[in-house]
């Protein structure tokens, strides 16, 4: 499992002090940042997932929690750990970018292959 900075480093996101994030804007919205992350590190600790994106851990559990009932995340418990896969084929929420997959975008920013489901930490 990689640590919060680990994931930043590995996203690009830099974290919650990154020079983007001291401007107060980024152009992918915190739930893309969430996908990000977890494609990189599927066993996150919501914790760790917080602070690599610079949000509270009640935010990330939100976001998770909205993923997870969209459809884009499922949930599985392991231990006392949750893993996450990630869903690759649903599209893209805003009628802009629609017309593409999830994978697609992942794909670009969290290096993994845009036509399978990630289960990232695993081969």
């Amino acid at each position: 499992m990689k640590t919060s900075a680990a994931v930043a480093s590995a996203s690009g996101m830099g974290g919650p002090l990154s020079e983007a994030g001291s401007q107060g804007w980024t152009f992918l919205t915190n739930h893309a940042h969430v996908m990000v992350a977890l494609a990189i590190d599927s066993q996150l600790r919501v914790r760790d997932l917080a602070a690599a994106i610079g949000i509270t851990e009640r935010a990330a559990q939100r976001i998770v929690g909205e993923l997870v009932d969209a459809g884009y995340l499922v949930r599985e418990k392991q231990g006392r750990r949750n893993r996450y896969e990630l869903n690759l084929d649903l599209p893209l929420r805003h009628p802009l970018e629609g017309h593409h997959s999830v994978g697609e975008l992942l794909a670009a920013l969290a290096q993994v292959p845009a036509t399978r489901p990630i289960t990232a930490g695993r081969p």
